[in-house]
């Protein structure tokens, strides 16, 4: 199921991930998540992951999901090769697919 795309003059909200995102980590990108889906549109940025923890990947497609029920748009942006490479060895690339821009 695809992203439902809101047209708005509401600003996406930005939300850059860390280097590594993992259980430590995991709680306040939710959090961070959370907030942001509650204003409207969201861009995860994921150029700097150096590497991700699979909850995290499943908490990504969540967060879309909640975005798509809030009728908002959700996208992550510049994966980094990490990233990238742990969606596919999960074989999570047709979920990811939907939210990935640029």
């Amino acid at each position: 199921m695809g992203v439902v795309h809101q047209m708005s003059d509401v600003a996406a909200q930005s939300l850059a991930l860390p280097a590594i995102v993992d259980l430590d980590a995991i709680d306040t990108v939710r959090d961070q998540l959370i907030e942001a889906i509650d204003h409207g549109p969201v861009e995860v940025d994921a150029s700097a992951v150096e590497r991700v923890a699979t909850n995290a990947l499943l908490m990504l497609m969540s967060a879309a999901e909640s975005a798509r029920r809030n009728d908002s748009s959700f996208y992550v942006l510049n994966l980094s090769d990490p990233m990238t490479a742990a969606i596919a060895r999960l074989g999570l690339g047709e979920s990811f697919a939907p939210i990935l821009k640029g």
